[in-house]
């Protein structure tokens, strides 16, 4: 029997081991995608082994199967583009496996939520490959120390407690109620660095690396898809400054 469809996952923590499972290394992987050999698919295991073989025989497959002929696109591509492109194919061949033993098991729908859920707190194979990963950490983590320079800096703005067992419990009250309001705002006291406006909820932000100020993402014109491939990202007047010899 194919080794490729041996195991059967059947819980939410099953299938979720087995869509972690199935990475593949990268360089080792790129030597052997052949554009001389036959058509190659890419197969990873949920013991986190891969191989790079062809497809399977039997029509339809026991699996759902990965894109075919990944060795032919190699030739005439730039390596990260190509990987890139693998990446994409893989990430979506990885759902599917996914969600066909969802679909096999009888998984209902709190079921698919959850699994989808736990698969999204993993990066994507994309994201691995192309960096976009390191990013939305490193994104996340000046965004928490923005957050905090804040509410540090409005502490030392409060006014002191006044004395009173009865004053006491309502002041706690009013700096509950302030902290939730500080927590739904803090994000709204920062300014765009090319226009000037405020930040909005449901507009794309990124944050220069280079001077850290943060803009609108229309100002200067990155689409949160463009961002996923940029490394350090430099705002205009960073871009603009030349070093003096």
């Amino acid at each position: 029997m194919d080794s490729r469809a041996q195991y059967n996952p059947r819980t939410v923590e099953e299938v979720f081991r087995d869509f972690k499972g199935r990475r593949a290394d990268v360089e080792e992987f790129y030597n052997q995608c052949d554009p001389e050999k036959e058509n190659l698919c890419l197969y990873g295991f949920p013991s986190e082994q891969w191989e790079v073989n062809l497809p399977a025989e039997e029509v339809p497959p026991e699996l759902p199967e990965p894109v075919l002929g990944i060795n032919f696109a190699r030739d005439g591509m730039q390596e990260k583009d190509w990987l890139s492109l693998v990446a994409v194919h893989s990430d979506a061949w990885l759902l599917a496996i996914a969600f066909y033993f969802g679909a096999r098991f009888g998984f209902d729908k709190a079921d698919r939520k959850r699994l989808f859920n736990m698969i999204n707190e993993v990066p994507t194979i994309f994201e691995v490959v192309t960096g976009a990963a390191k990013k939305q950490v490193k994104e996340k983590s000046s965004v928490s120390n923005h957050s905090g320079s804040k509410s540090k800096s409005n502490s030392k703005a409060r006014a002191p407690e006044p004395q009173g067992r009865q004053q006491k419990a309502l002041q706690a009250k009013d700096e509950d109620d302030e902290l939730d309001e500080q927590e739904d705002d803090e994000h709204g006291e920062t300014l765009c660095g090319a226009c000037g406006e405020h930040y909005g909820t449901d507009e794309f932000w990124i944050c220069c690396d280079i001077c850290e100020k943060w803009f609108h993402g229309k100002c200067v014109k990155i689409t949160p898809a463009r961002a996923e491939h940029i490394k350090q990202y430099k705002c205009p007047s960073c871009s603009n400054k030349r070093t003096r010899p």
